[in-house]
């Protein structure tokens, strides 16, 4: 298993709704992220800047770079465009994040 850590910015004053279409999360979107190898996902806020702070396992043999392909996939981030920084192609902006320190 790896772990990989990235950041993302949210819209001012979206928080809330962002939580809530999380929560929500569709069962499809959930099974491919599954499927892809996806294991143990957490996004956190930090509030003063709308920064959002994301883990994740994913396994050894991951699909992860196949699921920009997936129809789900671009159907989630058109459903996300409107509260958060995005590409030309509807993904999230994302910037990887170096572990630093790492206690176990």
């Amino acid at each position: 298993m790896q772990k990989i850590a990235f950041c993302m910015r949210l819209n001012p004053g979206a928080a809330q709704d962002y939580k809530a279409r999380h929560d929500a999360l569709w069962p499809d979107l959930r099974d491919a992220l599954y499927q892809a190898g996806v294991r143990d996902y957490s996004i956190h806020l930090e509030p003063e800047s709308s920064k959002l702070f994301a883990t994740l396992w994913r396994s050894d043999d991951h699909r992860m770079d196949d699921l920009s392909d997936l129809p789900v996939m671009k159907q989630w981030w058109a459903h996300m465009a409107d509260i958060m920084e995005t590409e030309p192609s509807g993904e999230p902006v994302q910037a990887p994040l170096i572990e630093m320190f790492h206690l176990e």
